[in-house]
C-alpha cells in the first residue's frame, strides 16, 4: 500500500487511528529511493537512524500535522552525527557534533529525516552539476538537470519519494529548481528562518525554506520552521502565525505588479506565453494585474555576482584541512597544507568564486566594488518595497526556459548566474519568493511561475498560489498525461 502520494492530512488521520505506523512510511520513502536511485537526488541516507526513530515514535501520540513523516534536508544543513558534505570533496568525511536549528524545530514536530540530498558545492551554481557526487537528474526527462543548487531536494519531491525537503536559497536555489522539476518552493523573507547551521555561502543573501507537492503542504512546513533564534542575530523576531490561514480565502480585488523585467526578450516565447495564459486568468477572476517597471532590476545580476563571491570568499576560508574534512597528504609545510588542501578539496567553480571574492574585497576594492553594491542593493530594496505600497503581490517567470540538457557546456561563468536571472532580485531585496507550476512546455517539461511578496507576508502569497494550483489543476507526477 503507498501511502505516500496520498495527502497529509489523510496521513495524519491514518497515524491517529492507528492503521499505519511511522515506520510504514519510513520504510516506503527508502523504497521509493531505491526505486529512484539513477536520479542521484541523495549524498547520505540515514536508513538505520530513520527506522529506529520510527520505531520509538509508536510509544508517542501523534500530536501533529508532521508527526512520522519523512523529510529531505539539503546537504549544507548540519545534522549532528549525519554525514553533511556540501556537495564538496573538501567535506567528504565531515560528521557534524550538533544540529542546525532547523533540524531541531523539525525533530520537534517528530519528523524523521530521511537523508540528506545532492546539491552543486557549496551552492554554488545553477544546476547541481557541480557536485562532486555527479549531478542529480530531474525526474520528468533524466537526461535534463534539475536546476539548483537544491537540485537533489527537488528531485526527490517531484519524483514523490517523500513529501517534505528542506532546501536553501542564495540566488534563487529553492525556487529555480522547483521550477524545472515542477514542485512549490517557497524562499521567506530573509530573517524568518535561523541560519544557525546552514553552511554559510553569502550570509547577507542565504536562506532556507520548504519544498513540497503543493501549497497546503508548503505552508505546513514553514509553520514548524520559522521563529527568532539567539543563536542567529539576524532572525527575525515576529510573532507566531499560521501560514495556511489564506489558503482557500477569496482572492477577488487582489492587485498584483508584473516586472516587466521578468517578463524581457531573455524569457523563452513558451514561458512567456504560459505566463500570459496564467494572467489572464487571474484577470478573469476579477484580479488586477499591471506591468510596471522597477528601477535597478537589471543591476540584480552584476550586485549578486559581487555580493556573494564576497561573502563567499570569506566564509570559505574556515575550510582549510586543519580542524575537519578532507587534509591533503604529502605535504612539506603549514603553507602547503593549505594550499594542497584547498586546491584538491574544491571543485573547480568553487575556487573561481573565492578568486574572484577574494579580489573583490581585496584593499581599495571592498570600497569600489562590494561596498557600492551593497549601497545599491539597498535602493533597488526601496524600489522593490516600494511597489507594495500600491499593490499586494508580485509575479512574473521563475526561470527564462525550461530544464536543459545535462550535457550542455559548463565552460561559460556566466550562464549559472543567468539562469538565475529572474529570481535574484528577490534575495537581494530580503523579500519572500515562491514557485508554483503553471504548465508544462511542448517536450512536457515544467514551467514556473515566480509569486513575490512583501517582507513577512507569506500568507498572503499561499493565498493567491492555491487559487492558481486549485484552477489550474495540474497533474504534476511525472509521467502523468498534462
Amino acid at each position: 500500500m503507498k501511502y505516500l502520494n496520498k495527502k497529509i492530512e489523510e496521513i495524519h488521520t491514518l497515524l491517529k487511528e492507528g492503521k499505519i505506523k511511522p515506520i510504514d512510511l519510513v520504510e516506503e520513502a527508502f523504497e521509493n529511493i531505491e526505486n529512484n536511485k539513477e536520479l542521484n537526488a541523495y549524498i547520505t541516507l540515514n536508513k538505520e537512524e530513520a527506522i529506529k526513530e520510527a520505531k520509538e515514535l509508536e510509544n508517542i501520540e501523534v500530536d501533529n500535522l508532521l508527526f512520522g513523516l519523512p523529510i529531505a534536508l539539503k546537504d549544507n544543513i548540519i545534522t549532528k552525527g549525519l554525514r553533511t558534505t556540501c556537495g564538496s570533496h573538501i567535506l567528504d568525511n565531515f560528521i557534524p557534533i550538533y544540529d542546525a536549528t532547523i533540524v531541531d524545530k523539525i525533530k520537534a514536530k517528530h519528523m524523521i529525516i530521511i537523508g540528506k540530498t545532492n546539491m552543486d558545492e557549496f551552492a554554488m551554481g545553477s544546476s547541481s552539476r557541480t557536485s562532486y557526487f555527479g549531478p542529480p537528474k530531474n525526474p520528468w526527462n533524466k537526461e535534463k538537470i534539475c536546476g539548483g543548487s537544491s537540485g537533489g531536494s527537488a528531485a526527490t519531491i517531484a519524483a514523490r519519494d517523500v513529501l517534505f525537503a528542506i532546501g536553501s536559497d542564495t540566488g534563487g536555489s529553492i525556487r529555480q529548481p522547483a521550477s524545472y522539476t515542477g514542485i512549490v518552493g517557497m524562499k521567506p523573507t530573509y530573517g524568518r528562518i535561523s541560519r544557525y547551521g546552514l553552511v554559510a555561502f553569502a550570509s547577507s543573501l542565504d536562506q532556507m525554506g520548504p519544498m513540497t507537492k503543493n501549497v497546503y503542504e508548503n505552508a505546513v512546513l514553514l509553520n514548524a520552521i520559522v521563529g527568532k533564534d539567539e543563536k542567529d542575530l539576524t532572525s527575525a523576531n515576529k510573532e507566531e502565525e499560521d501560514f495556511t490561514r489564506l489558503i482557500g480565502k477569496d482572492v477577488k480585488g487582489m492587485k498584483i505588479a508584473v516586472p516587466n523585467f521578468l517578463m524581457g526578450d531573455i524569457v523563452s516565447d513558451e514561458v512567456k506565453n504560459k505566463m500570459n495564459e496564467t494572467i489572464k486568468l487571474l484577470k478573469e477572476n476579477d484580479i488586477t494585474v499591471d506591468f510596471i517597471d522597477v528601477k535597478y532590476l537589471e543591476n540584480a545580476m552584476t550586485l549578486y555576482q559581487i555580493i556573494a563571491m564576497g561573502e563567499a570568499s570569506s566564509n570559505l576560508a574556515r575550510f582549510d584541512g586543519i580542524r575537519y574534512g578532507f587534509q591533503a597528504e604529502n605535504v612539506k609545510n603549514i603553507e602547503d597544507l593549505y594550499l594542497e588542501t584547498r586546491r584538491q578539496g574544491f571543485g573547480e567553480e568553487v575556487k573561481r568564486r573565492i578568486m574572484v571574492g577574494s579580489y573583490l574585497l581585496s584593499g581599495e576594492n571592498a570600497k569600489t566594488y562590494y561596498n557600492k553594491a551593497l549601497s545599491i542593493r539597498d535602493d533597488m530594496r526601496k524600489e522593490l518595497k516600494n511597489v507594495f505600497k500600491k499593490y499586494d503581490l508580485m509575479i512574473g517567470p521563475t526561470t527564462v526556459t525550461t530544464a536543459y540538457d545535462l550535457t550542455d557546456p559548463m565552460n561559460d561563468p556566466r550562464k549559472s548566474f543567468m539562469d538565475d536571472v529572474l529570481v535574484i532580485p528577490v534575495n537581494m531585496a530580503g523579500l519572500p519568493g515562491m514557485n508554483i507550476p503553471i504548465g508544462f512546455d511542448q517536450k512536457h517539461m515544467p514551467i514556473g511561475m515566480q509569486i513575490i511578496g512583501n517582507s513577512f507576508e507569506e500568507a498572503k502569497m499561499y493565498q493567491l498560489a492555491s487559487f492558481i494550483e486549485k484552477e489550474l489543476n495540474l497533474n504534476l507526477t511525472p509521467g502523468g498525461e498534462e
